[in-house]
């Protein structure tokens, strides 16, 4: 799932938000806030919509400032393991003549029941990386 957008900004302005996992619940759809934040890990919490907490641990695994960027989600041993086998995020700038070019990748392999509903599965990947995409649309307008 991929999508992108062009915010009037400088690659470097860009670059210091999605670059700093501290200020994912400025931009991430239903972060609510990031605890324990390095620049090699952190983890997120969010809220569900029946108001529970779920946590969610994450790792840096590739970066080339200031234009791309790759976190893993740690799926092993949490709440996830049941229907992820693995979810890689990627955010690639690229400097445009409106401003910055924002292409936000989400790449899931499925596990479990999640491999036979492909579309839901989908639909939700996507309502998360056009959720990103719309908040860096909001905080740079």
């Amino acid at each position: 799932m991929r999508r992108e957008t062009v915010v009037p900004r400088e690659v470097d302005e860009v670059w210091r938000l999605v670059s700093d996992p501290a200020q994912l619940p400025r931009w991430w759809p239903g972060v609510a806030r990031v605890e324990e934040a390095t620049p090699e890990a952190w983890t997120t919490v969010l809220t569900s919509p029946k108001g529970k907490s779920v946590r969610m641990d994450y790792t840096r695994v590739a970066e080339a400032a200031p234009f791309r960027l790759i976190w893993r989600q740690e799926v092993e041993a949490s709440p996830f393991e049941r229907i992820l086998a693995e979810a890689t995020t990627s955010v690639e700038l690229s400097e445009d003549e409106a401003g910055t070019r924002v292409a936000i990748e989400l790449d899931q392999t499925p596990r479990g029941w999640a491999r036979f509903a492909p579309l839901q599965f989908r639909a939700a990947g996507t309502r998360q990386v056009q959720g990103a995409v719309e908040g860096l649309e909001r905080l740079f307008a």
